[in-house]
């Protein structure tokens, strides 16, 4: 996002909503910004501007805590911690639901039974996997016969950076926080300046709970020149972990690099779906629907390419159209709807650029492809159009550049391998998803389809327990289950002489 014009937090032409949290405490800033509602455009409040000295605070507290309480903390108490903490979150849980539908505009629905709901769970599921984690032990013959024994311990990284996205704020931010936590390790989150609201809420959970004061911290902020760019570059970071732009990434590693901080990534994506003529045609268009338009577009591990064997090409192509046309902008409280805005009036002009190149290149319109009619105040939201584009050349733009909004180009294959290499066929390598009744194509096409998570007639099935993350521009290293605890501890050995 461009930084908009800053205002005076004395200037009397707003109430400042979002403080950062550091130290256990909210803390004005002297800049702030603005953050309105994507579904109207109408002000929310506004978010305090995180500098140097704000960054350095939150590290500065961070880094007390680590030998502080938090550091003689068991790690059976740690795990009774983040279940408080998941507790704390189900209890104020229409607060929550509120923030991220403010920040989002997407429907009550989805935050309800989605993405409010698997941000406790985040906590409850690292709450389990930091007790039952084995780590190594060694007998190890010495020449005078007595032996010894090696044995590993897990540590604690230090302090985590956590930069977070917009596109599912509390889910993604918990993903990360829960683990450095339960881990013994303590975090600065850098939410995205959309939004800020559920990073800040859980501040206070995390006091109502009893979480020592700077084990969490939360600052607010945009990127270059500012707080993601002061807590990147901060030498009190021990680790970052980020989810968003695979530009971005770039950047940040740049600045991991001094000091030779490890990161965690999780970036960009351009996912496929194969679609083969034997699939269950009813739950390929059920999968295809949510894995397209869910969020309006805006998930990393969402599909902008479908790839549909011949023979049942036209079918998907009309199926899917229709259910693109049934689904329902509007006002995230109104029961009705079931596709929100995107995140902002920017990200709006980003994805309708797009619709212009599509066109431009000869696409063929099967729907959208425009903003919709909508009544009063939502005509100001950032709402585009459920789009479908058919006959675009593999080296479109629309087909070769993330999105990240409610479109996708469906393209006919003729045969398995053609499949694997049209998927094959881009920078990125997040997710597919594989949609037959032959298992043993299944199996086949999964593993040579070059991603970090591959599902089979299904989407956005997670067992939390499993490694996530992806290949190519997508990302470096896994996180997950015991794939967390790699990246969020140190493992150390000793060696006992006997």
């Amino acid at each position: 996002m461009e930084k908009p014009d800053v205002i005076d937090a004395a200037s009397g032409t707003g109430e400042v909503a979002f403080r950062h949290f550091i130290d256990g405490r909210a803390v004005s800033s002297a800049r702030t910004f603005e953050k309105r509602r994507p579904f109207d455009g109408s002000l929310v409040g506004l978010v305090a501007e995180a500098g140097r000295e704000e960054v350095d605070a939150a590290v500065t507290a961070a880094r007390r805590a680590l030998t502080g309480p938090w550091a003689g903390i068991s790690v059976e108490d740690r795990s009774d911690l983040m279940r408080a903490v998941a507790d704390g979150i189900t209890r104020r849980f229409d607060d929550f639901v509120e923030a991220e539908m403010a920040d989002t505009g997407q429907p009550r629905s989805m935050m309800g039974h989605a993405f409010v709901p698997r941000g406790a769970a985040n906590f409850k599921a690292f709450a389990d996997v930091v007790k039952s984690v084995a780590t190594e032990a060694f007998q190890t013959a010495t020449p005078d016969g007595a032996g010894a024994i090696n044995y590993s311990i897990r540590k604690p990284k230090g302090v985590i950076g956590v930069i977070s996205p917009w596109n599912a704020p509390f889910l993604l931010m918990t993903w990360k926080v829960a683990p450095a936590l339960a881990c013994g390790n303590t975090v600065v989150v850098k939410p995205s300046e959309e939004t800020p609201g559920t990073a800040t809420l859980l501040g206070e959970v995390m006091n109502e709970v009893g979480i020592p004061a700077g084990v969490y911290n939360v600052i607010h902020g945009f990127g270059p020149d500012s707080a993601g760019a002061f807590l990147t570059e901060h030498p009190g970071v021990d680790a970052i972990t980020f989810t968003g732009e695979t530009r971005t990434g770039t950047a940040i590693m740049q600045a991991a690099a001094r000091g030779l901080r490890d990161v965690s990534f999780e970036m960009g994506g351009k996912n496929s779906a194969l679609v083969f003529a034997d699939a269950d045609l009813d739950k390929t268009i059920e999968g295809l629907t949510r894995s397209v338009f869910l969020n309006c577009g805006q998930v990393c591990l969402g599909t902008e390419r479908v790839l549909v064997e011949r023979p049942v090409f036209e079918e998907v192509v009309a199926r899917l159209k229709a259910a693109a046309e049934a689904l329902r902008p509007g006002h995230p409280e109104d029961k009705a709807t079931n596709f929100g805005p995107l995140i902002s009036q920017e990200h709006r002009d980003k994805v309708l650029s797009y619709y212009a190149k599509a066109a431009a290149d000869g696409a063929t319109v099967v729907t959208g492809g425009g903003v919709p009619d909508l009544p009063g105040d939502l005509a100001r939201g950032s709402f585009v159009q459920p789009t479908i584009w058919t006959g675009l050349a593999d080296d479109s733009a629309a087909v070769t550049e993330e999105i990240f909004g409610p479109c996708c180009h469906i393209r006919p294959f003729d045969s398995e391998d053609e499949a694997i290499r049209l998927a094959n066929a881009t920078e990125y390598g997040l997710a597919t998803s594989i949609w037959t009744r032959d298992l043993s194509r299944a199996h086949r096409v999964a593993a040579a389809v070059d991603v970090g998570i591959t599902w089979i007639n299904s989407w956005f099935l997670r067992d939390l327990r499993t490694p996530f993350g992806g290949t190519k521009q997508s990302g470096i290293g896994r996180e997950g289950g015991v794939h967390s605890l790699e990246f969020y501890t140190e493992l150390r050995n000793i060696c006992v002489k006997l």
